[in-house]
């Protein structure tokens, strides 16, 4: 895989939320980001929760959670969420997300 210049990948290796404290290691990763990409999981919700700023990519009938046209959330004020405009539309919300993210990244 070739990265753009200054970009890297980093692996949080095997041990990674393992053990009785199932997503311990997750929480603490989140709370140290800027913000947080990831499409309808328990991530979404567990970044939601911890009030971290997060970002979903939803399908085009996404969970009744996410209801039917809000670019936010009723219940993570910090989330904001990015829409199919057709199904499987995933180029139109990466773009979305990609255009977005040069707004807060100088």
């Amino acid at each position: 895989m070739h990265l753009p210049h200054g970009m890297a990948v980093e692996t949080l290796g095997d041990a990674f939320d393992t053990g009785p404290g199932a997503f311990l290691d997750t929480v603490a990763v989140m709370q140290a980001l800027d913000l947080v990409v990831t499409s309808d999981t328990a991530v979404a919700h567990l970044a939601g929760a911890l009030g971290v700023r997060t970002w979903i990519a939803l399908k085009y009938t996404p969970d009744w959670r996410w209801l039917l046209t809000r670019e936010d959330s009723p219940w993570y004020p910090t989330m904001r969420l990015f829409r199919p405009q057709h199904y499987s539309d995933w180029a139109g919300i990466f773009a979305r997300m990609a255009a977005a993210l040069r707004e807060i990244v100088p």
